[in-house]
This record gives structure tokens, C-alpha cells and sequence, in this order.
């Protein structure tokens, strides 16, 4: 079962700078930034009454973002990440509904401290999709 939206994450260059405009434009909460070594990213959220924007900047030049920022030089917005209450079940029902798992297909523990699992663009109409559990 899909949950709600967590989050959309747009990749930047810096992703400090980028979330200061929320803060100073709309008041928003601000998170710290907080590095992602097993994800190679550094990350920062804005939390915002019915959902964050996390922004994400690379960390080092073999991170996928680096990869993404050099296609998409301004940045963008590069996944969307929606909350399941069980990720193993999700993740069989997707694979047995024909959806692609990225990686091995293990969830690791992404930046809320909780398992996640990306999903292949071509399944999900061209947008990369992150699984959550809640």
C-alpha cells in the first residue's frame, strides 16, 4: 500500500544555499546538512507542513548526483519518495508487478535513518521513485 508523499529531492550543486530560500522567503525549518557516505550524497531537508523538500549535492565524484549535475547542469528535480508500511512487501508486489528494484535490491538505511529502495525511472512513467518504510 503507498503512503504519503515524504519528500521530492532536487539535486544541486549546494545544497545548503539552495534550501536558504525557503527559510528566508517562507519561514520554513531548515535541517543541518547531514553527509550520506553509502548514498555518496550530502543532504538537506526543508520541512514544510504536508511534506520536505530535501535537496541533495554530491559527495565526491563518483556520486550518482556528480552524474546527474553534469547532464542536468542547473539541477532538478531527481526522485520522489513515498512512504510503505512494509518495504519487503512492497518491494515483492513491485517485482511481481514488473517493476525494476536499482541495486541489489536490499533496502539500506537512508537519510531519515530508515530502510529505502529506489525504483527503475522507465516503470514509474520516467520518474525515479524512492520507497520508504514508515
Amino acid at each position: 500500500m503507498l503512503g504519503r508523499l515524504n519528500h521530492v529531492a532536487i539535486a544541486v550543486k549546494d545544497a545548503e544555499k539552495a534550501a536558504k530560500i525557503y527559510g528566508a522567503a517562507f519561514g520554513a525549518e531548515i535541517s543541518a546538512p547531514l553527509p550520506l557516505p553509502d548514498h555518496g550524497v550530502i543532504t538537506v531537508f526543508v520541512t514544510l507542513p504536508n511534506t520536505k523538500i530535501e535537496f541533495i549535492q554530491p559527495l565526491g565524484e563518483s556520486s550518482p548526483i556528480a552524474k546527474f549535475l553534469e547532464r542536468n547542469a542547473d539541477g532538478g528535480i531527481h526522485h520522489v519518495c513515498y512512504e510503505v508500511p512494509d518495504i519487503i512487501a512492497s518491494r515483492d508486489t513491485l517485482i511481481k508487478e514488473g517493476a525494476r528494484v536499482l541495486g541489489d535490491g536490499l533496502p539500506r538505511i537512508g537519510a531519515h535513518g530508515k530502510p529505502v529502495l529506489f525504483l527503475h525511472p522507465k516503470d514509474f512513467s520516467g520518474a525515479l521513485v524512492e520507497i520508504e518504510q514508515a
